[in-house]
């Protein structure tokens, strides 16, 4: 008779530990029993990533990682010598295209993946990088339909517009294989003497720059391509035009904060990608360098306490406002010991090639410290994959609705 007793009470213990899982298992594991192996945490992944990141740096050397901080601008529209020695010899992170180097949709689309061809020894994939705002700033060849100024948009002031102007911008540029864009442009219009941003701007209005400004963004990022707002911390205000010569702007960090600051703070709340730096000076903030050469500026104000962590560029080191004041090279290193990740050197053959020699001599003598490379390295390789990068020769059949898709805006627009 126990022994029966104890086979029954053996029975309804193992009932009740069935029982007890099923009901567990349905309320999703809470006592922590796993999971199949397809429901795992996501961070699982995550933590796969950060350490394949790390893994690749950490096997890269140091040329390599120097060509990472380099997005270079190249002469004539087919693939040259030095376009070739930037890519295979010095490793640069990423090319920009300006209409000196676009004659029209099929030589764009060649050239691209002429340089892809030729980066498929490396195994980390370039940035094709473009300044693409709708306006008069546009590289795209005459035969492409043009989209409205950023003041056209802001007028508006419509979420769903400036969304759709943000999408329609990005599907013009990836059937041509671009995966970054210049923009939006966040300065706020506030001088009607400043000679380089007018209706480049969305509008006069901080809050309404920030609204449109990020549905902008948001249509961008839809398309998987980068968006790079500028110009931080703020061109709007300005009588001088950087690529003639360094604007400066008498305004405390205090002013900035309650003005020219208000839409990239917005933009950086909603998680923005990259942010080029401008080249201005502001005697209060920084007697003594621009924006892009301030640690400052780009340390404490802009990382420090806007909270930014993604990828800060530089506008290009070869306009006016750099060169009439410091060497191309010097300034490149001084905007990277500053904070910065990407230079951009966009004319003057033989200024890629100086920066990059100037970086690997800040590093051999202590200039610029390896693991501080290491550190924007993992930020552009970190982008790189969040947006899918690769070395990919592309062949996108719509390439010839960029027109459709974008007189079918316009006219949404003049409704």
């Amino acid at each position: 008779m126990e022994i029966k007793l104890r086979i029954f009470a053996l029975l309804m213990l193992g009932i009740l530990l069935a029982t007890g899982c099923k009901h567990n298992g349905e309320r999703g594991g809470d006592l922590g029993i796993q999971e199949p192996a397809e429901k795992m945490p996501k961070e699982n992944d995550e933590d796969i990533k950060v350490d394949l990141i790390q893994k690749k740096i950490d096997n890269m050397a140091i040329d390599e990682k120097i060509g990472q901080l380099i997005m270079t601008g190249f002469e004539g529209t087919s693939l040259g010598e030095d376009l070739i020695q930037y890519i295979k010899e010095y490793n640069v992170g990423g090319v920009i295209f300006f209409s000196r180097n676009i004659e029209d949709t099929s030589q764009t689309i060649e050239l691209i993946n002429q340089i892809k061809i030729v980066n498929q020894s490396n195994s980390i994939p370039l940035l094709f990088s473009i300044d693409e705002e709708g306006g008069r700033v546009s590289r795209f060849p005459k035969s492409i339909v043009g989209l409205p100024s950023a003041k056209t948009i802001g007028d508006k002031n419509d979420d769903k517009i400036s969304y759709d102007f943000g999408k329609v911008l990005g599907n013009r540029l990836k059937p041509f294989g671009f995966n970054m864009v210049y923009g939006p442009v966040l300065d706020i219009n506030s001088n009607p003497k400043n000679p380089v941003i007018g209706d480049r701007a969305f509008g006069s209005n901080p809050l309404l720059v920030s609204n449109v400004g990020v549905q902008v963004i948001d249509g961008i990022k839809s398309t998987n391509i980068i968006s790079v707002v500028k110009h931080f911390p703020g061109h709007g205000d300005t009588e001088m035009d950087s690529h003639i010569d360094l604007p400066s702007l008498d305004k405390s960090f205090e002013e900035l904060l309650e003005f020219e600051l208000i839409p990239f703070a917005k933009a950086i709340e909603n998680s923005v990608d990259a942010i080029m730096v401008a080249h201005i000076l502001y005697p209060k903030i920084d007697l003594k360098f621009p924006a892009t050469m301030s640690s400052i500026i780009i340390n404490d104000i802009l990382r420090d306490t806007l909270k930014f962590d993604g990828l800060v560029l530089s506008d290009d080191m070869t306009m006016g406002a750099v060169v009439n004041n410091f060497t191309v090279e010097e300034g490149v290193l001084k905007f990277l010991q500053s904070g910065g990740d990407i230079a951009l050197i966009c004319h003057g053959k033989d200024n890629t090639i100086k920066s990059i020699n100037r970086i690997l001599e800040a590093v051999e003598n202590g200039e610029l410290n390896e693991s501080e490379i290491d550190k924007k390295v993992y930020r552009i390789l970190e982008l790189k994959e969040k947006y899918r990068l690769d070395n990919v020769e592309i062949y996108d059949s719509s390439i010839h609705r960029i027109n459709d898709i974008t007189k079918e805006f316009n006219n949404k627009l003049q409704r």
